[in-house]
């Protein structure tokens, strides 16, 4: 299966609550799916941002079964009903770069022994290569606008609204702590983030699996 086919179906699999599939098809009406993650970052190509998110996921969802299953030295079996939360805010966290960026064309220097110019790297030719900038249609924040749009269609808790607010970890906020005092499932939306985009995504980008 592909992202998108993966992508949807741990969706379907562990989010049923009332929305759940007018929120989906709203991600399918968008380039979701076709997005990157990023510009210039991880995940800077398309299908980058839906399997960004799934990474998170299976980090998330790895980590809290590890420090909570009996599988994995806990005191009972991981309680199902907390897979949602959990694929709620780890496959939706980052929905506010959809329709949030553009490709666009720009000359940069491509080196190859066919170069018709030379600086002192060696031998150069100008070609028109793609990238991604910014065109954002909602300037209504990240985690602030990911809540919002969820909300459109299906309601959340306010643990999960939480968690996907202050999913960056920006502690130039007095309130990103707080959050992670208050909302363990914050935490560990945060910690999954990291670890999806600084091991996951850096091992895929160098067609390594960790």
């Amino acid at each position: 299966m592909n992202t998108k086919e993966i992508f949807m179906e741990t969706y379907q699999k562990y989010i049923h609550r009332p929305g759940a599939a007018s929120l989906l098809n709203w991600l399918l009406s968008t380039d979701f799916f076709e997005a990157p993650a990023s510009t210039k970052y991880h995940g800077n190509y398309a299908g980058g941002l839906a399997l960004h998110s799934l990474n998170v996921f299976e980090r998330m969802s790895h980590n809290c079964v590890y420090e909570h299953g009996k599988d994995c030295g806990g005191c009972e079996p991981f309680p199902a009903e907390w897979m949602e939360p959990i694929a709620v805010v780890a496959l939706l966290h980052d929905i506010c770069k959809a329709e949030f960026y553009k490709q666009d064309f720009k000359n940069q220097k491509i080196y190859s022994e066919h170069g018709k110019q030379f600086d002192k790297r060696g031998a150069y030719s100008w070609e028109s290569v793609p990238y991604y900038t910014v065109d954002e249609k909602f300037p209504f924040g990240h985690g602030e606008k990911s809540v919002f749009l969820i909300n459109e269609h299906m309601r959340l808790t306010r643990e999960e609204a939480l968690a996907i607010r202050f999913h960056m970890g920006d502690f130039t906020d007095r309130n990103t702590g707080k959050a992670y005092e208050m909302c363990p499932l914050a935490l560990q939306l945060h910690i999954a983030d990291l670890q999806a985009t600084y091991l996951d995504e850096s091992a895929q980008a160098l067609g390594k699996v960790v």
